[in-house]
């Protein structure tokens, strides 16, 4: 079995010139409070990356990396040990050793916890193997591996429990009463717990818990499509759902009427707020809840996918001392992260920032937040009263829903207010478009109007089973390729790095219109959305469709996620 001196990673990491001596204290001070591992902890205090504390441990170990998430780890071998002591631990068992059958490789956090190592030698009568992996691959393979026996255990359990009490009341069928005491059972507790890790660690934006007729489906959208986990039996619906009303602050006794709730929880370190939604179905009550994180929605603007000219055009728009930016899309195209991204690029100790969202995404430093209470008589439009008498610099609105809460952001933005926010729409020309039909004026539009950002999401393609393919004289034609030859470009495929649907994370498609004097005038005059394109265009602009293309053609993004936003965006 293989064996390690000791080394002090502090020390090393301050050798090599990674981190200071100031660093090192605060992390171990940090380390001390918080009982976690001090490699984890310098990672967490963003001293060093996860990839340079990965390369200096397998250096100073002489030990192997493995990616876990290109792994398919056997069941049987995965199950060795149990659940609690490999998520105690942070370890799993990953296979046996190629040439000596009686030496288990084991993936763990911390290859030098020898105690662990003695441990998993004494229960499994093997000599071990260790490889380093990181945390979160590690619980992501444990979720694999358990996640659905677990969640299968704790719908067992519960179903059990309910017999039972039945019984002892003398009942051969639920009654029918709504008793509260259910949502404290802890399978149930388990079950959503369950639920909600086994999401966050899949990179869910969403959870789906449908009321079929005979059973409850759990379905995640993952990278924008829906993706089918578990079915439960209808018997545990409604534990289920109490429990969800019961974390997210609704009401357990009405089920008549839709709800809304949050909840906040953490997962391997990371906070969450997940948006509640519960509404009344034939079959019973379906939840659909929204995920994001702080880190999700505060990118740098260099990671949205902006390509240099796109990043070049958006600093310039944001530059702007006072007028209308507006980003526009779909539901879930990214537009909160851009119009999040935006903010805090802006946010600065010398100007006055105040927000109006429903909800409130994302709590920001620095920034006045006002969350949009209807039944207070709190709408968009009387917040933004409110609000240009706080003396503000910039304004984000969530989004202009109405021609109210329009007509006062574009008077506030001529007034010598910056104002950010969302709309509706297609593209970038037919935003003009929409702001006339909500009742605003052509030349006060021209007048406010800086630059409009219009944006779709496309699936990267996973970059471990991608496969290149010619593209047809068709596909080629769609691309807007004219050069003779053949064109390379990639398809999905599928494999345990991606969960096999081809794809791994999403990247950001853009059109961004700078208003120009040219532009302004035309505006102003009342042009129609495609004399706007067309000149947007002329001045350079690059549609939606030609971005989907390009991303296809650098091989990021496959024929079939670029040809949607072709038909989407024409």
């Amino acid at each position: 079995m293989a064996r390690y001196n000791k080394i002090r990673l502090g020390d090393c990491l301050m050798q090599k010139g990674m981190i200071t001596e100031e660093q090192l204290q605060q992390a171990l001070a940090t380390q001390k409070e918080n009982g976690t591992k001090l490699g984890e902890t310098i990672v967490d205090l963003g001293f060093i990356s996860e990839n340079e504390m990965i390369d200096i441990l397998t250096e100073q170990l002489g030990i192997e990396y493995v990616d876990l998430r290109k792994m398919k780890i056997p069941e049987e071998i995965g199950k060795l040990l149990n659940e609690s002591f490999l998520r105690k631990n942070c370890l799993i068992p990953i296979g046996y050793d190629q040439l000596l059958p009686n030496v288990l490789r084991v993936a763990m956090a911390d290859p030098m916890d020898i105690i662990a190592i003695d441990d998993i030698s004494i229960i499994t009568n093997l000599q071990i193997d260790p490889v380093l992996s990181t945390k979160a691959q590690i619980n992501g393979a444990i979720d694999k591996v358990y996640g659905a026996t677990q969640a299968m255990q704790a719908a067992e359990q519960y179903r059990k429990e309910r017999e039972k009490d039945r019984e002892k009341a003398g009942l051969t069928e639920d009654d029918g009463s709504n008793r509260n005491d259910e949502v404290d059972n802890s399978p149930i507790v388990q079950l959503v717990r369950s639920i909600l890790e086994q999401a966050v660690r899949r990179r869910a934006s969403d959870i789906h818990i449908e009321a079929l007729e005979y059973e409850v489906r759990v379905r995640f959208r993952i990278d924008g499509a829906l993706v089918h986990i578990m079915n439960y039996d209808i018997d545990l619906l409604a534990a289920i759902v109490a429990r969800i009303k019961i974390i997210g602050g609704m009401d357990i006794s009405e089920k008549r009427k839709p709800q809304d709730g949050r909840i906040a929880i953490t997962v391997d370190r990371r906070d969450y707020d997940i948006r509640v939604s519960i509404l009344p179905t034939i079959n019973g009550e379906k939840v659909v809840m929204r995920m994001t994180s702080k880190e999700g929605l505060t990118k740098d603007k260099e990671n949205l996918g902006f390509s240099p000219e796109e990043l070049d055009k958006f600093d310039r728009i944001l530059k702007n001392p006072h007028g209308i930016i507006l980003v526009t899309g779909p539901t879930g195209s990214g537009k909160s992260t851009t119009l999040y991204t935006a903010l805090s690029e802006l946010n600065t100790m010398d100007v006055n920032i105040i927000t109006v969202e429903d909800p409130v995404e994302a709590n920001m430093e620095g920034i006045n937040q006002v969350h949009v209470n209807a039944k207070a008589g709190l709408t968009f439009a009387s917040a933004l009263r409110s609000i240009l008498r706080q003396d503000p610099d910039i304004i984000m609105i969530g989004e202009i829903r109405d021609g109210e809460t329009a007509d006062i952001a574009v008077k506030a933005a001529i007034t010598g207010h910056l104002v950010v926010s969302t709309l509706h729409t297609n593209g970038t020309a037919s935003t003009v478009t929409r702001l006339i039909d909500m009742g605003l004026e052509p030349y006060l539009i021209g007048d406010a109007l800086v630059g409009v950002i219009a944006q779709r999401l496309v699936r990267r393609l996973c970059p471990e089973c991608k496969r290149l393919v010619y593209a047809s004289d068709e596909e080629k034609r769609l691309l807007d390729v004219t050069s003779p030859g053949e064109l390379p470009i990639y398809e999905p495929v599928g494999c345990d790095a991606c969960g096999g649907t081809g794809y791994m994370g999403r990247i950001g498609v853009y059109e961004i219109m700078p208003v120009t004097l040219e532009l302004r005038g035309k505006i102003s005059m009342g042009a129609r959305a495609n004399e706007l394109k067309e000149q947007a265009i002329s001045e350079g602009m690059c549609t939606l469709a030609r971005g989907a293309a390009k991303l296809c053609i650098q091989g990021i993004t496959s024929y079939k996620e670029a040809l949607k936003i072709a038909y989407e965006s024409e």
